[in-house]
């Protein structure tokens, strides 16, 4: 059995630009299993500590460390950003392509692929360009394309901003059903209800700093600091 390249393991990590601390330093531990939310008001510092946790951002202080070697990790998760990158192929081979790379036989990865549109419907989009999809169906492609290579992990940067409504039913879905599957999800969102309906536990970031962190039921039942109440009340908080 191959064993897991978690649990990741954040010391004194920093995040400094133009010579001002963006985010840290953050003491953080991620578990084997569930969906950690990470939650904050706009420009607290979520999607940062998202790519340093992925290893889009590298810290200027303070380590990063998975319980295998980096690049072993680095090949065993995913990150999808709020708006979905669509390389210029099909929908189809906008998920062949990545299995390809990982050296699967294109048999093999077009089989892979017709079983994640279906999974995702989008089928009988298959042949058409994947950057004239909808918002929500470019979403749930690139959320099937990071499924498709099999992660440990998979990092989700509000994958429902500005989505309708069934659309986001539908990725959470999609979500949930990884989760089940033994995927780890690590995502941001600003969307208190989609916390209650997903999230194991809430990491609550405030000014680029892990200011509240707890299993999501106790979260949304009480929270330990005033700003947290404020948030979850919808109040502005800086």
């Amino acid at each position: 059995m191959v064993a897991s390249i978690l649990p990741l393991r954040l010391s004194g990590a920093t995040v400094v630009k133009r010579g001002k601390p963006i985010v840290g330093p953050i003491d953080l531990e991620l578990g084997q299993s569930g969906i950690s939310m990470i939650m904050g008001p706009n420009g607290s510092g979520k999607t940062t500590l998202l790519k340093l946790m992925h290893g889009l951002e590298r810290p200027k202080a303070g380590e990063i460390n998975w319980a295998v070697e980096t690049e072993i990790a680095q090949q065993r998760q995913a990150f999808v950003f709020q708006t979905p990158v669509m390389l210029r192929r099909t929908a189809l081979a906008n998920i062949e392509y990545p299995l390809k790379l990982r050296r699967t036989n294109a048999s093999q990865a077009k089989q892979i692929a017709r079983r994640w549109l279906a999974r995702i419907n989008l089928s009988e989009a298959g042949n058409r360009d994947a950057k004239m999809l909808s918002g929500g169906e470019r979403q749930k492609l690139a959320i099937a394309r990071a499924l498709a290579l099999k992660p440990d992990v998979l990092f989700l940067d509000e994958p429902t901003s500005n989505l309708d409504g069934q659309s986001t039913r539908e990725i959470e879905t999609l979500i949930a059903e990884a989760v089940s599957e033994g995927v780890r999800v690590v995502m941001t969102t600003h969307d208190v209800g989609q916390g209650k309906r997903l999230a194991d536990e809430i990491v609550f970031v405030l000014r680029g700093l892990v200011h509240e962190r707890a299993d999501a039921v106790s979260f949304f039942k009480e929270q330990a600091t005033a700003e947290a109440r404020a948030f979850l009340a919808g109040d502005i908080i800086e």
